[in-house]
Formats: structure tokens, sequence, C-alpha cells
């Protein structure tokens, strides 16, 4: 995982107001913790921020006054109308230091034509190294009939990785398409058959 560089900028004002006024300038307010350090509260460029946040679990290097650190986000706060950030709470990280994280989990190809698709868990958690962490995980679910399921200890994980979810977790599942009931493809082939009926009886009195 490539690491991205962030300028931060120590922030000595707190309260409501002083974060408008930072979100005004098109910036974030940042809390940075861990290792027993006392928190370090800073100012991050807010369309960088956005930016390095589309990567899942992106690692962040931050450099700037007093603060020479990476991070992992581990708290964002958005605006629920405009998704542009309000507020980030980072956790210190070390080279070489395993940390545990969620990283998604999609797939690839498709089931057997008379099954659907049931993912129930979207994300696992794995344990990595802080600077190495993977972007996620691929299933492929290419030709799985129904009744075949894929749990966590099933997940063939990046090298490095190593899995914390409990291996019985049942990630996704192929389920039997649903069938319509006798009474439902009786009332339809009624409303098939009145339909047409209408039409033969419209043609008559047009013909007429």
């Amino acid at each position: 995982m490539s690491e991205v560089r962030i300028a931060a900028e120590p922030r000595t004002v707190f309260g409501k107001g002083a974060a408008r006024k930072i979100r005004r300038a098109d910036k974030v307010p940042a809390v940075l913790y861990g290792h027993g350090i006392d928190p370090k509260h800073l100012t991050l460029p807010g369309h960088e921020v956005l930016l390095a946040l589309r990567t899942p679990n992106v690692l962040i290097h931050l450099k700037g006054e007093g603060v020479d650190e990476l991070a992992l986000p581990k708290g964002v706060q958005r605006d629920p109308i405009k998704g542009f950030v309000e507020h980030v709470d980072l956790l210190l990280v070390k080279r070489g230091e395993k940390v545990t994280v969620e990283i998604p989990v999609t797939t690839v190809g498709d089931v057997h034509s008379d099954g659907l698709l049931d993912q129930q868990l979207v994300s696992v958690a794995i344990e990595a190294e802080a600077t190495h962490i993977p972007t996620g995980v691929e299933v492929d679910v290419e030709g799985l009939e129904v009744g075949t399921a894929v749990t966590a200890g099933d997940l063939r994980l990046p090298q490095g990785a190593t899995l914390v979810a409990d291996l019985d977790t049942v990630i996704l599942q192929v389920i039997a398409k649903p069938v319509e009931a006798p009474e439902e493809a009786a009332e339809a082939a009624e409303g098939e058959v009145a339909v047409a009926a209408e039409g033969e009886t419209a043609e008559a009195t047009a013909a007429e």
C-alpha cells in the first residue's frame, strides 16, 4: 500500500465556531491519537483528505509543524447532505506494527443460473502490517451452485494478512431463486387470457 502524504497544521482553537471557520477555509479538523501520546489536534487540507479517504484503510503520512507520523483513519464524520468531510480521527501507527482492520470483500463472476447470490458480509476483519494493508479480498463465485456457502476460512487472503474473524463466519451463499406459487401462476395465466380476449374483442369491434 502506498502512502498518501498530507500537510498537517497544529490546531489550538476549539469549539463549534472554530470548526466551522476551518471548514469554510476548505480544511478539516482532525485528532491524532495512539501509542500513549497525548492527542494532537490538527488541521488538514479538505480536498486532499477527501481524495485519500476514497481508498479503504489508506495510510496517511502526516507532515508539518510538530508532526511527522503515519496514521490510519479510524473515524470519519461527513456532512449527511453534501458528503464533505467534517472531522477525522486518526490512529498513530508505526512501520512494522501489526494492526487490525476491516477490508472489503468483493465478488467476481456469476453464480449458477438456478441460484441467487446472497452476500451477508461486505467486509472482513484481518491483521496486517500497518504499511502493507491489502485493499480488499476477492471471491470467485463463477458457477457456484445452490446451497454453496463461502465462509471466512475459505477466503484467500493476500500474503502477510491474517484472518481475525471466526473461520465459520458465512461471507456469502447461493440460494435458490424464488418459484411462483401455483395460485400466482394460475392468476397470471388467467390475466394473460383476459388481455388476449379483450384484444380480440377490440379488433372485432373495429372491423364492424
